[in-house]
């Protein structure tokens, strides 16, 4: 059982509520043609070509954090403070995601992006206590007052493993799956998505800081990683889709020790499809949706 607060009794933090940047970038092509690589595709030209729409979730090859070296803390995150609250917690990860897609970003786009702090909250739970960071993130395109995509990103903080600390029962994934394509999470993959977010978080490729100090049995691989994995099988499935929502829930780590799958069953209807990730053992590690136009 776990319980849940607004940050009232903790002013420091519930002052980033509200907080706001924005960033500017272009859709250049040199991202795309590298992801178009990674995500193992033949024609890496092609896709790069402008006015080229941007596949679902690539969006995230840009606004990229480029804090300088001396900033970085031990995990490889920037300090505490900026434009995230300074949670006191050593563990962050992505806990999920949800999306209004409103039209697309191409290839050759100017963008920016409006970030705000919506939420700060905290919960007590069987391993401790844990702080949500609640991000809306709106992406617009050529100076446009609409937004193309719309986000909202959680961010969840954690302490670090204790001896004798119980994880979650694992949840077992569905059984019956229409689509399914299986993964290996390997340190190169890990460390090429790492490189082209600029992620220096150590979880996703330093073994040894990963093993020995936050207490992961492997490399951890990356939650948007595996989310832009399920919206690539749905483009592999069902080419030219027109998504309008899609979101996804973190459920449980994947490592890079064994392979693991994606996979999907679209609804009788054609207007949704469910996702969702399964390590080696079959137990569910990413719950995900979408719908379409």
């Amino acid at each position: 059982m776990s319980t849940a607060t607004h940050t009232q009794d903790n002013p420091d933090l519930q002052q980033w509520i509200g907080r706001q940047e924005t960033l500017h970038d272009e859709i250049v092509a040199a991202p795309v043609k590298a992801m178009t690589a990674t995500m193992d595709y033949p024609d890496i030209d092609a896709a790069a070509v402008p006015g080229t729409p941007l596949p679902y979730l690539w969006h995230w090859l840009y606004f990229l954090p480029v804090y300088r070296q001396s900033i970085l803390s031990l995990d490889g995150h920037p300090v505490k403070g900026g434009f995230l609250p300074p949670v006191p917690l050593p563990r962050r990860m992505w806990a999920g995601s949800q999306f209004e897609f409103h039209s697309p970003v191409r290839v050759g786009d100017k963008v920016s992006r409006t970030s705000t702090i919506v939420d700060v909250s905290e919960k007590s739970g069987r391993t401790g206590r844990l702080v949500f960071v609640k991000v809306k993130h709106e992406v617009r395109c050529n100076g446009a007052t609409a937004p193309a995509i719309t986000e909202f990103h959680d961010i969840v903080y954690r302490d670090l493993a204790q001896p004798g600390d119980v994880p979650p029962p694992p949840q077992a994934a569905p059984r019956e799956a229409t689509w399914r394509r299986e993964i290996h999470g390997d340190p190169v993959l890990l460390f090429r998505y790492s490189a082209l977010t600029f992620n220096g978080h150590r979880i996703h490729y330093d073994r040894s800081y990963v093993t020995e100090v936050e207490g992961y049995p492997g490399l951890i691989v990356h939650g948007p990683l595996i989310s832009t994995l399920l919206m690539d099988l749905l483009r592999r499935q069902m080419p030219g889709a027109d998504v309008a929502t899609f979101k996804f829930k973190a459920v449980r780590p994947t490592f890079d020790l064994n392979p693991f799958t994606v996979q999907g069953v679209p609804s009788a209807d054609g207007k949704s499809v469910h996702l969702w990730a399964a390590d080696h053992e079959g137990w569910l590690t990413m719950d995900a949706s979408v719908t379409l136009r």
